[in-house]
C-alpha cells in the first residue's frame, strides 16, 4: 500500500474531528473468525488469481481504497451486496445510506452471522475491523455514528463488494 493511501484515512478523520478510538462489541457478532461448514480457505496465490490487484490489496492485505473513488459509493436501487472473495451476501441495499465519508455505508448487515469483527490498532488508531465470515476478507470498519435503528455505520470498501440488482438476483450466489 502506498504511503499516500495510508495517510488519507487518518488525515480525513482528524480534519473532520471524528474520534479515532472506537472498539465496538456488537451483540451477536463474532469477535474471531467463526467456524463454518462453507468456509473459503485459499492460498495467497489462489487469492491473487481470483481477485484483481486492488481487491487483493483490500480483502487479503487489509488495505483501504481512497475515499470517494471506489465503486458502489453512488450505487442506487434494490439489491444485495456480496463479498467478491466468496460470494457471501452481506448487505441489502435498503440498509445503505449516504454517510458523507466517501465509502459505501450500511447501518446493518443482512444477518450478524455474515461478518465478524476485531480490534484494529493500525495507523495509530483504535477501530473495529469488519471481516467476511466465510472467507475472513477485510471489508472495512464499523463505527457508532450511524443512523437509527442501529446507530452503526458499517463503512465498507466498495471494491470488495459486488452489487447485484434485485431483478438479477434469482439464483445468484454472489460469484
Amino acid at each position: 500500500m502506498k504511503l499516500a493511501s495510508l495517510l488519507v484515512v487518518p488525515a480525513a478523520l482528524l480534519i473532520s474531528g471524528l474520534v479515532l478510538a472506537q472498539d465496538l462489541k456488537i451483540p451477536g457478532v463474532a469477535i474471531a473468525s467463526p467456524v463454518r461448514k462453507d468456509k473459503v480457505v485459499l492460498t495467497t496465490a489462489e487469492w491473487q488469481k481470483k481477485l484483481t490487484k486492488e481487491q487483493f490489496e483490500i480483502l487479503r492485505a487489509k488495505g483501504t481504497e481512497p475515499a470517494f473513488c471506489g465503486v458502489n459509493l453512488d450505487q442506487k436501487g434494490e439489491g444485495t451486496y456480496y463479498c467478491v472473495g466468496c460470494g457471501l451476501d452481506l448487505f441489502f441495499a435498503n440498509s445503505k445510506f449516504n454517510s458523507g465519508t466517501g465509502w459505501p455505508s450500511f447501518y446493518k448487515p443482512i444477518d450478524r452471522d455474515r461478518i465478524w469483527t476485531h480490534t484494529d490498532r493500525s495507523y495509530g488508531m483504535v477501530r473495529t475491523e469488519v471481516n467476511c465470515a466465510r472467507c475472513d476478507g477485510h471489508l472495512g470498519h464499523v463505527f457508532n455514528d450511524g443512523p437509527a435503528p442501529t446507530g452503526l455505520r458499517f463503512c465498507m470498501n466498495g471494491k470488495v463488494l459486488k452489487f447485484v440488482p434485485k431483478k438479477a438476483e434469482k439464483g445468484h450466489s454472489g460469484n
